[in-house]
């Protein structure tokens, strides 16, 4: 229903409502039980015969209360004029904003009569006994036409000299009142004017009793409405006599005999083309003695209720009220289990609550037992306990069944949730390789802080990918096929939280790479966080770059966590063009010797602070060889392999002996179970030698008490740090 009015009677309402796109105006004589279209009237304004054939066609009425006080709105009653409405429509097969009359109805909405061709504003006045009528428009008027008898003959005043703007009309408090207030204004440039209105001169006489007659209330002749019989007194019409402050409507109001017509159909019900109201498709009337236990009675329904205000007696009343009945006995059916909140997702170290459902069965003779999954059950010997729901704290994160199991001495019923208990995620780290081969897989991997945080999931974003790639591991492989910087996006979701981190990584045909060491000042100065470690390599990068001369989107440079600082050098080809491979890898070869033989020379180096200069080095004493997608291992790679690996175990061994010189400081770093925030490109152990941090010191070895270490930015468990089954 698009609108609804009430008419001012108890039970008596109109209503607008769209069927078939069309929309219809609909009148109800009990409250919503029965719907009917409006008759139309039988003749126009002139006396003309007007054909229309319900249900095709209809009268129809704009139901809109106007939202300024100073117009009467579409329609209007008076709860003091029983049975007047007066309202703005149309005849036809639905409601329109063109052709549009006045009409009024003097009983009810059974009957109504057209009054004016044109919108109108109409006020009730003197108790409603007597209405006045001022055009809608917004040509300025002089007149307003009054009328005595609902509307059936109108008499013509004239309230000022000079048309006016009509803006709005107050009828003075009071409903005895007979002095009316029209403001407006002469022209678009003038003051408002206020013109008084006085009604009292037209009324001839005070009414006696014989200007008075009763009116029955019905519904197409029907007497008994709402299970009552109403009579009112109104005046005659035609009498021109005023109402007076001592009016009565003076109501005479008795009950009658319920019937059928009196009772809609129960919650759970729904009424049949038949009249009869039969159980609904999703109600189960056994439903009703869910609460119920043996030795008690309930309300069981007969599938019809007495309509809201309905004062009906007797008659049909004993057969549809519902009736008191023992409770059965029942076996427990319909059970479930399902949180406060509606969630399936609590957090590790939080009250889970849980309130356990059943259809049927005995409440008070069923037992209960929850078993939350982690370990712990409870048990209830009836559902009093658990009424207001069955609190539990999980100490770990995972996935738990939770399950309940009811019985009695008449049978049993399960039911079972999959609770998600998560702790919350705090950081995720995205490492990636700094750079990637095309068409060769590389894996990818999204570490998250704390590392027990329950069930995960990744979303991954690869370069301009509209829909995600979703997994539940941490890790994911992945091939680029378009050269140049694509970026990597993980999104990590635990509960109602989402965090997420973003890399690039350089794809190239092919590559050559360079680890690089520095001086032991640097490590002075390392505080190993991720942000100096990106400032240091576009340091690095660019003191290359002014050294050698060579184009920045060249060079790469990757500084790794940890201690002793070192970093690994990319060296990348200007251009990717498979016509010009073979002259793009001599290109690219001339490039690593000329930054290889500046770093050999000790020339490139830059001033970390004033007075503290840091040198660049090869770690690698010869030329890598060169980063592509080509899967054999040629001879000269292993024997490059294995000289790389004798230069490591030398520098392993100048840096112990470094350490047991008791006046130098070294500084490091307790790594707490983290992923390197960068790592070296992938496939380069395949085809060249790389020297890991690790082949540079052991982890137990830093631990040495002859060592003065400084431990930058260990994460200390906290009380509520989170564990997972």
């Amino acid at each position: 229903y698009l609108d609804i009015f009430s008419s001012g009677i108890k039970g008596i309402f109109l209503a607008n409502r769209k069927i078939d796109d069309q929309i219809k105006t609909f009148i109800t004589y009990n409250k919503g039980r029965d719907w009917r279209l409006l008759q139309a009237p039988d003749t126009d304004l002139r006396g003309n015969p007007v054909v229309c054939q319900l249900p095709f066609c209809s009268l129809h009425l704009h139901l809109q209360l106007s939202e300024n006080p100073y117009t009467s709105g579409s329609i209007s009653s008076k709860e003091t004029a029983p049975g007047l409405l007066v309202a703005t429509g149309n005849i036809g097969s639905e409601l329109s904003y063109t052709d549009v009359g006045v009409f009024i109805s003097p009983d009810g909405g059974n009957s109504w009569r057209q009054i004016f061709e044109e919108e109108y504003n109409v006020w009730f006045l003197d108790w409603g006994g007597t209405l006045v009528a001022m055009k809608h428009t917004s040509v300025p008027i002089r007149h307003m036409w009054v009328s005595f008898d609902e509307g059936r003959s109108w008499s013509k005043y004239s309230f000022t000299s000079t048309p006016l703007f009509v803006d709005g009309s107050l009828v003075d408090p009071g409903i005895e009142t007979q002095i009316m207030t029209v403001f407006g204004h002469f022209s678009l440039r003038s003051e408002w004017q206020l013109v008084k209105v006085d009604y009292r001169s037209i009324f001839s006489r005070r009414c006696n009793k014989d200007d008075y007659q009763t009116w029955h209330l019905h519904n197409q002749g029907e007497p008994c409405v709402m299970g009552e019989r109403k009579i009112y007194k109104k005046r005659k019409p035609g009498a021109q006599c005023s109402l007076g402050r001592d009016y009565s409507q003076t109501v005479v109001s008795e009950p009658c005999v319920c019937g059928q017509g009196d009772f809609e159909c129960d919650y759970g019900y729904e009424r049949r083309s038949n009249n009869q109201c039969v159980p609904a498709f999703w109600f189960s009337p056994s439903s009703l003695s869910k609460d119920c236990s043996i030795g008690q009675s309930y309300l069981n329904s007969t599938g019809y209720r007495r309509i809201v205000s309905n004062n009906c007696t007797d008659g049909l009343r004993e057969k549809y009220m519902a009736k008191m009945e023992k409770c059965p006995g029942k076996a427990p059916r319909g059970l479930q289990i399902i949180t406060t909140d509606g969630k399936l997702v609590t957090e590790q170290g939080h009250n889970a609550t849980f309130i356990i459902l059943m259809e049927e069965g005995d409440l008070q003779r069923t037992n209960i037992q929850l078993d939350f999954g982690d370990g712990i059950a409870v048990s209830y010997a009836n559902f009093s306990p658990v009424e207001d729901g069955i609190r539990h704290v999980y100490k770990s994160a995972g996935i738990f069944q939770v399950t309940a199991y009811a019985e009695n001495s008449l049978g049993s019923d399960t039911a079972v949730l999959f609770l998600h208990v998560v702790c919350p995620v705090e950081h995720v780290h995205l490492s990636v390789p700094f750079v990637a081969i095309r068409n060769k897989d590389i894996n990818i991997t999204a570490v998250v802080w704390p590392s027990q945080a329950g069930t995960l999931t990744y979303f991954w974003w690869f370069g301009n990918s509209t829909k995600p790639l979703i997994t539940l591991e941490s890790s994911i492989s992945y091939i680029f096929t378009v050269e140049g910087m694509n970026t990597v996006t993980v999104q990590v979701a635990a509960g109602n939280i989402l965090i997420q981190d973003t890399k690039e990584i350089a794809v190239h045909e092919y590559f050559q790479s360079q680890l690089l060491s520095f001086s032991p000042n640097l490590d002075y100065h390392n505080p190993d966080i991720p942000e100096w470690r990106q400032d240091i390599g576009k340091v690095i990068k660019r003191a290359l770059v002014q050294v050698t001369g060579i184009p920045d989107e060249q060079i790469l440079v990757a500084v790794f966590p940890g201690l002793p600082t070192s970093a690994e050098l990319f060296i990348l080809p200007h251009k990717n063009t498979t016509e010009r491979r073979k002259s793009s890898e001599d290109d690219l070869e001339q490039v690593v010797e000329v930054l290889f033989n500046a770093l050999n020379q000790n020339l490139v180096q830059f001033e970390l602070k004033p007075g503290v200069e840091v040198i660049v080095y090869v770690t690698q004493l010869t030329l890598a060889p060169l980063v592509d997608s080509s899967t054999g291992h040629s001879s000269s790679a292993m024997l490059m392999l294995l000289s790389v690996v004798f230069v490591g175990l030398a520098v392993f061994l100048i840096y112990k002996f470094k350490r047991k010189i008791p006046w130098i400081n070294i500084y490091a770093q307790v790594q707490h179970d983290k992923e390197q925030e960068m790592i070296g490109s992938v496939s380069q152990s395949e085809n060249a030698p790389k020297i890991t941090l690790s082949e540079f010191t052991d982890p137990e070895e830093l631990m040495d008490k002859e060592l003065d270490t400084r431990v930058m930015g260990e994460r200390q468990p906290s009380a509520g740090a989170c564990f997972a089954v």
